[in-house]
């Protein structure tokens, strides 16, 4: 590869994964204003709408827009433009029927898909929801096109416009829809408009810069058929639309799962929609730290790539054991310090929805754990599609997904446990995944990965770490209140004291743990120079934290 060709790969593979980053920290910030505004129910009935959103995406833009841009790339290449035109234009028409066919699913199948997923009131969010999947199956073709051309910005640009048309006009419609005393299924339904009108918004940017970036140059080729195109489009998609579509299919069959067995619990049926929204409340903060890791995973896989393109194995070995420290060195910290001080930090977060915020406090000593385990698998399925073990994630994310549906069903069944037993199940799918990745990535990889000394430190430090926050929070908590009442006055001051002493005391108790766990990174020599070189600006943290 040249010098220019690789700097072009890893300059578009900077740009995809900056966006990335971009949208997935955007997706979970979101969710924290939006439940202010909506609460846990309204935030159940977003979730039934979206997870069956999510399950028809995959089905139709999982595998196919690789398919097209592996096509468009291969065409591109051998300068066939004619050839490049017509895969544009055989694709455009495969994803116009799918999109509209999902379409149509969701807006007039909408009160059985809900009644499917346990919660009736489901049905307006569903029905918002579904001009999404038109425009998206669209959105996906123009992006593969854009993406096999070498092109990534369109993609990106595209990406973040859909995220913020998300955040802005979703959370400005169920803001408005709950004023005009609308009821929470119309309050996430606006939500969700905003999900739509961010898609359509993204579908017209790309629609335009195809027209005004539109290929002239003539060409003698004469393109392959359509249905011949067809085929290879197919024949590549298919599989890896399968693999994909796995775990989205999982959590929705979960999610009616635990719905349906709290339905099935009659001092618990009224409140199920509740009770899985508190679960969900959990869930937007594990979301968090996978969200700032993956943009690290994704800076160093291509160099792994490069590196075994080469046959250079022990380099592919160093930039994957560099790969898990770093993880290992962020995600460890922040499942810890979410499993210690997600609850407080929660009726931080939710000062509208205390209630809520300390029902779901509970969930997060499991979820926490769960978060490092899902920050783990998304860097091991990588790894495994880097040394072309694309399959082993399929299987494994199928062995998880099956663990979880059963965990779910005796545990939240059990009227003794019920919503406590989803959390728990969420962790043992993650640690199945991750388990068996983890003996996947070691018996594939030419140098062997050291699990222990990876993994020992950042062990020891988080632990270190998070009963450090646990401690300064516990005393600022029991020491602020006092002082609050006494500079507070009027109805509510104790409740309004009780908040303000546990924020800061959140916040304090998380600065005590970020300045403890930094120190024992240094002291304990966790981290490696070695490990930040292909990290941006990691020479220069290198040097600042002195490490060799």
């Amino acid at each position: 590869m040249s010098t220019k060709k690789k700097q072009s790969f890893l300059g578009g593979a900077a740009i995809l994964a900056s966006a990335v980053a971009v949208v997935k920290i955007l997706g979970a910030v979101y969710k924290i204003p939006f439940g202010n505004i909506v609460g846990v129910e309204g935030q159940t009935y977003f979730t039934v709408a979206y997870n069956i959103y999510n399950v028809l995406l995959t089905i139709s833009t999982a595998g196919l827009p690789l398919a097209i841009s592996k096509l468009t790339s291969q065409a591109h290449t051998q300068g066939r433009e004619n050839q490049k035109r017509r895969i544009f234009s055989t694709a455009i028409w495969l994803f116009f029927g799918l999109g509209l066919a999902g379409t149509l699913l969701m807006y007039f199948g909408a009160g059985r898909l809900a009644a499917f997923m346990n919660e009736p009131l489901g049905y307006w969010p569903i029905r918002a929801l579904s001009p999404a999947v038109f425009c998206v199956c669209l959105l996906a073709c123009m992006r593969g096109y854009t993406q096999g051309q070498g092109n990534m910005t369109p993609t990106a640009v595209s990406q973040i416009l859909e995220a913020l048309c998300k955040l802005v006009l979703g959370l400005a419609l169920a803001w408005y829809f709950l004023r005009l005393g609308l009821g929470l299924d119309i309050a996430a339904a606006g939500a969700i408009l905003g999900v739509t009108a961010g898609t359509f918004l993204s579908l017209l940017y790309l629609i335009l810069y195809l027209l005004r970036h539109r290929e002239r140059k003539s060409s003698l080729d004469t393109p392959d058929s359509r249905g011949r195109i067809m085929g290879q489009i197919l024949a590549i998609g298919i599989p890896i639309t399968l693999s994909n579509s796995a775990m989205s299919i999982i959590t929705l069959v979960d999610n009616k799962i635990v719905l349906g067995r709290l339905h099935d619990i009659p001092a618990l049926a009224d409140s199920a929609a509740k009770l899985f929204g508190q679960y969900t409340f959990g869930m937007n903060l594990i979301n968090l730290p996978p969200s700032f890791v993956f943009p690290v995973t994704m800076s160093l896989i291509p160099f792994a790539a490069a590196a075994l393109t080469r046959r250079d194995h022990k380099e592919a070995g160093r930039i994957v054991s560099s790969a898990f420290r770093i993880v290992a060195v962020l995600a460890i910290p922040a499942g810890v310090g979410l499993s210690m001080l997600g609850g407080p930090a929660l009726l931080m977060l939710y000062p509208r929805r205390q209630a809520d915020a300390l029902a779901a406090g509970p969930h997060m000593r499991w979820l926490g754990v769960a978060c490092v385990f899902i920050c783990l698998m998304n860097l091991t399925n990588v790894i495994l599609q880097t040394y072309g073990k694309e399959r082993i994630p399929i299987y494994t994310v199928i062995a998880g997904g099956v663990v979880k549906v059963m965990m779910n069903y005796l545990l939240v069944g059990n009227p003794e446990i019920n919503i406590h037993g989803a959390p728990i199940s969420t962790l043992l799918c993650y640690v199945t995944i991750v388990g068996l990745n983890l003996f996947f990535v070691w018996k594939y990889s030419p140098e062997k990965p050291r699990y222990l000394e990876i993994f020992v430190k950042p062990v020891i430090a988080s632990l270190l770490m998070g009963g450090g926050a646990w401690a300064v929070h516990g005393f600022l908590n029991r020491a602020l209140p006092g002082v609050f009442l006494g500079m507070l006055s009027g109805e509510g001051a104790a409740a309004r004291a009780a908040y303000l002493s546990n924020a800061l005391a959140t916040l304090f108790g998380i600065l005590a743990g970020v300045i403890v766990y930094a120190i024992l990174v240094v002291a304990l020599r966790i981290l490696r120079a070695e490990d930040l070189k292909t990290v941006p600006h990691g020479e220069r943290l290198a040097k600042l934290l002195h490490l060799r």
